[in-house]
């Protein structure tokens, strides 16, 4: 099964929280779901997995709660494919928690509550993990 973490086409390469041309990023995205057969892709985008949703055969919504996903930010071990160094990623740690604490309050497309919504409406198998 093949797996895109949309971090990997939503940013920059090399550089930090700098966004790409929503085009590109919605040209890569489609391009990753119409090769293969079996697929997952993972991430907080919910205007990205809204488009990938009429060929979705499962959803699975992890909501594991406030805690748990700030324990998460603060355990994740280094990620190369984004960030030169450890140093360099720790460096972005708070404004990470910061907006990580901020997803049960905001209702913009990367919130519990769009989430919720893309969940609720999905007319497919479903499950909600917390």
């Amino acid at each position: 099964m093949a797996s895109l973490d949309l971090d990997t086409i939503v940013w920059e390469p090399g550089e930090i929280a700098v966004l790409r041309p929503l085009e590109d990023v919605e040209r890569e995205l489609m391009g990753f779901v119409s090769s293969h057969s079996d697929w997952v892709v993972e991430g907080c985008y919910g205007e990205l997995a809204e488009k990938v949703l009429p060929w979705c055969n499962r959803l699975i919504f992890l909501d594991p709660g406030p805690e748990v996903c700030l324990a998460h930010n603060r355990a994740r071990p280094w990620e190369p494919h984004k960030y030169a160094s450890r140093e360099a990623q720790d460096a972005m740690l708070a404004n990470l928690l910061d907006w990580t604490a901020g997803y049960y309050e905001r209702d913009d497309s990367w919130s519990q509550a769009a989430h919720r919504r893309l969940y609720d409406n999905f007319p497919g198998p479903k499950e909600l993990r917390t």
